[in-house]
């Protein structure tokens, strides 16, 4: 075999292992910020602990992804991975229980749970199976999220019902697109660092649950 061929296969062999270990680190870690999410978001409920409101949950947010990406090459960087999603199950757990005391709560946030999870297995099957390259959807999904973030606040503020559902249906659709964007990143070498993967799909699977159990609420006449 020529040199040039087997430096190329050893290469591609390389490469291959690398993404391997990107993949499983990644669904590792994400699995374990998913049960802690779960953890501090029960905690929260039982002691029915009120909402940080929305000024001290973007700051939380924020100042925690911020020092989750500073520090994504060091162990530091996952005590912040878990600080963050530890931090968002909290916030959680007050809107479960709103939607918890209405007449067909448990339906509602069961019914989004089980969509979720759904969506979130569908998408990034497909992705992992076909390794198909959606890295044409980043420009798209940057431009999508700062919008409905930015109309999320309006809705927020000026207190526009209808707003605010329209920005739920796009943040069921820009998540759904972010986790084929990100898996697909992780696949073809793009994202290298299983932390700030994991921080992805994380943000993804929350912002798409979330936005699921209000779309529901609203359907049902709970919300």
């Amino acid at each position: 075999m020529h040199p040039a061929m087997t430096n190329a296969t050893a290469r591609t062999g390389t490469s291959t292992l690398a993404t391997n270990k990107v993949i499983r680190n990644t669904y590792t870690l994400l699995s374990m910020t998913l049960l802690f999410s779960a953890l501090t978001a029960g905690m929260s409920m039982a002691l029915n602990l009120p909402h940080p409101g929305l000024l001290l949950t973007l700051g939380g947010y924020f100042g925690l992804l911020f020092a989750t990406t500073k520090f994504r090459n060091s162990g530091l960087g996952l005590v912040f991975v878990f600080a963050l999603t530890g931090f968002m199950g909290y916030t959680l757990g007050p809107i479960l229980n709103a939607y918890l005391a209405l007449p067909n709560g448990g339906q509602i946030v069961m019914t989004a749970m089980g969509g979720t999870g759904a969506i979130f297995l569908g998408l990034s099957g497909y992705a992992l199976t076909t390794r198909k390259d959606f890295s044409f959807m980043g420009g798209f999904l940057i431009v999508g999220i700062l919008v409905a973030f930015l109309a999320g606040l309006g809705a927020v503020f000026f207190q526009m019902p209808g707003l605010s559902l329209a920005v739920s249906s796009m943040f069921v659709l820009l998540m759904s697109g972010l986790i084929l964007y990100e898996t697909s990143n992780i696949i073809h070498g793009g994202e290298t660092n299983y932390i700030m993967a994991t921080v992805t799909l994380f943000v993804a699977i929350f912002n798409l649950f979330t936005s699921l159990l209000h779309l529901l609420g609203f359907m049902n006449g709970e919300d």
